[in-house]
């Protein structure tokens, strides 16, 4: 059963950890602290390698241990008082494949100054595409709290954003839509 459990996790890894490392990314905002949060999640994957063959798909205990670390992570420099993001100019001009890296850039920042719940619930639901029942459910809280969630961050990430010029056509939209998708100047993450 060891060699077994030990053969799915490496797959299992060589499979997802690019996409998981995306979703890390998405939930630090930094790539150092996003390998941190990889490493540390897959590590506990690790230690319950066993438990997790006998499931169909490791990735929804993955990504919630994820989750959890990333609010975790949060908590502990909150208590700390260290805020590196509050200095940074949200805005910018995206006219070209670099402003669109520049773009994608922002995208992060604002997100890495979103609450820890609210960043999760938007990554989980528009970066993961995932239902709204299941982020609910990976996060362990009910629907009308990653309604509420969803709702408060995407209006945070548009009050970031500001007037953009260009963008969307008339008065200065913001590159977010309604449904919290990022406008013509797409933001995707490496």
């Amino acid at each position: 059963m060891s060699r077994l459990a030990d053969e799915f996790f490496e797959e299992f890894v060589r499979s997802r950890s690019a996409h998981l490392y995306k979703l890390a990314l998405l939930l630090t905002g930094h790539q150092a602290d996003a390998q941190d949060l990889l490493q540390v999640v897959l590590e506990r994957a690790y230690r319950r390698r066993s438990a997790l063959v006998r499931d169909v798909d490791p990735e929804p205990y993955v990504r919630k241990a994820m989750v959890n670390a990333a609010i975790d992570r949060r908590r502990l420099l909150r208590r700390r008082r260290e805020h590196p993001l509050e200095d940074i100019e949200p805005r910018a001009e995206l006219r070209d494949p670099i402003g669109q890296i520049a773009d994608r850039d922002l995208v992060l920042r604002w997100l890495a100054m979103l609450p820890p719940r609210q960043r999760s619930v938007l990554v989980l639901r528009f970066w993961e595409d995932l239902p709204e029942a299941e982020v609910a459910k990976t996060l362990g809280c009910s629907l009308g709290t990653v309604k509420s969630h969803s709702s408060r961050g995407l209006a945070r990430l548009r009050e970031l954003a500001g007037p953009r010029p260009g963008i969307g056509g008339g008065r200065g939209s913001s590159p977010f839509d309604q449904h919290g998708q990022v406008g013509p100047a797409r933001a995707e993450v490496p």
